[in-house]
């Protein structure tokens, strides 16, 4: 680890303050660094690796679009790209669907559509956007600018303009802030993740729909971190049935592989016209196998597992000594301790488990298909970190 460490600091940018570990391979929920020690992965990349590491059935998809057609443009038609299209639109009911790259241009493709809606129905002054304070959106200039945290913007200015915040679960707010400002949409994550790991209230997101359509504006809903499985429902927004006008994902859906998706609803489906967006790797084909073989998988049984999980979770938790509260939806949680995170992070690792941060609290997003008897065995290790 010593020379990759080497490497490291000399030949890449400083932007990642990195655990003392270099992972090697990895199954499943097992990873294994250079030195050959184990860990259980809670983290699953920061909710990517959807079923694990090296799944065998994700392989086999990826593999097979290896061997036949890496990259084309979009110019041309693909049948990956087109079938994961449909399949995305007919488990959700939305209509269309923009592939890209990453959650950032999933969200800045939603803001470009709901400002060139707006633009033609309400008139070129409606820009703005409102997003939640502790929101997290992405790190592109735009994406940041969304994003709901001072933090993140001290350094970047003078940001994009447009872009209001309003407290999170304060209907009044978000109205007072809809008459007060031209607006062209609304945009928030069902659960903030690097936020705090925050979930919204149901009957909150079922008033910030009827503002939307009170003011016309556009909802979007950030799902690329809690979508694609990682609440117990296909995505998050569906716990409180609410009907975004658009849905935004990527993270787990690859399962590895770099992908987001913009998805399009009746209002939007047909703002976009050719040559008002593109991305250049959007609906490569190899990464659009991957998601297939995902999304085809999060099936009722492996969402009710999710849940039950979830349940494992708050159960070996919630009364712990050393645990303060426990916030989230299904495999997407956030621990807050007594004890500070960091030293628990850095007790889990030596003790063979890797767990994520989010602000104060211990971040949990392990593969929806992580082994029973795995999790509880790193739960244990993490309570006996929290505990001490």
């Amino acid at each position: 680890m010593e020379l990759t460490k080497e490497w490291d600091k000399e030949y890449i940018a400083n932007t990642y303050n990195r655990f003392p570990v270099c992972i090697t391979k990895g199954k499943g929920s097992i990873l294994t660094d250079d030195e050959g020690k184990d860990y259980i992965d809670l983290g699953s990349g920061i909710a990517v690796n959807t079923f694990g590491a090296c799944d065998d059935n994700w392989i086999t998809a990826v593999t097979n679009q290896l061997n036949s057609l890496v990259h084309t443009s979009n110019l041309y038609y693909t049948e990956p790209c087109a079938q994961l299209a449909k399949i995305l639109c007919e488990k959700t009911g939305m209509k269309k669907v923009f592939f890209s790259n990453s959650g950032a241009e999933a969200n800045e493709c939603a803001i470009k559509v709901a400002r060139k809606y707006a633009n033609k129905t309400l008139g070129e002054d409606y820009y703005n956007i409102i997003t939640l304070k502790a929101s997290f959106h992405g790190r592109t200039i735009t994406t940041l600018s969304a994003t709901g945290q001072d933090v993140f913007h001290t350094q970047f200015k003078p940001l994009t303009e447009g872009f209001l915040y309003a407290n999170p679960n304060d209907i009044e707010d978000m109205e007072q802030l809809l008459k007060s400002n031209k607006c062209a949409g609304i945009m928030l994550e069902v659960v903030q993740g690097e936020g705090g790991v925050n979930a919204l209230d149901f009957d909150y997101l079922k008033q910030v729909e009827k503002l939307a359509e009170k003011y016309k504006v556009v909802l979007i809903v950030d799902e690329v971190q809690c979508g694609n499985g990682r609440t117990g429902k296909l995505y998050g927004y569906m716990h409180s049935g609410i009907n975004p006008d658009i849905v935004t994902t990527a993270k787990g859906l690859g399962g590895g592989l770099p992908i987001g998706a913009t998805m399009l609803g009746e209002k939007v489906k047909d703002v976009y016209v050719a040559g008002d967006h593109g991305s250049t790797f959007g609906g490569n084909p190899v990464c659009c196998a991957g998601a297939i073989n995902v999304i085809n998988r999060l099936d009722d049984e492996l969402l009710d597992d999710v849940l039950e999980k979830s349940k494992m979770i708050y159960d070996e938790l919630e009364h712990s000594s050393g645990v303060i509260s426990i916030t989230g939806l299904g495999l997407m949680l956030g621990i807050e301790t007594k004890r500070n995170a960091d030293e628990i992070v850095k007790e889990c690792i030596e003790n063979g488990v890797l767990v994520l941060k989010a602000k104060n609290k211990i971040r949990l997003l392990p593969a929806l298909n992580i082994p029973k008897e795995e999790l509880l065995k790193a739960l244990k290790v993490l309570k006996i970190a929290c505990e001490k």
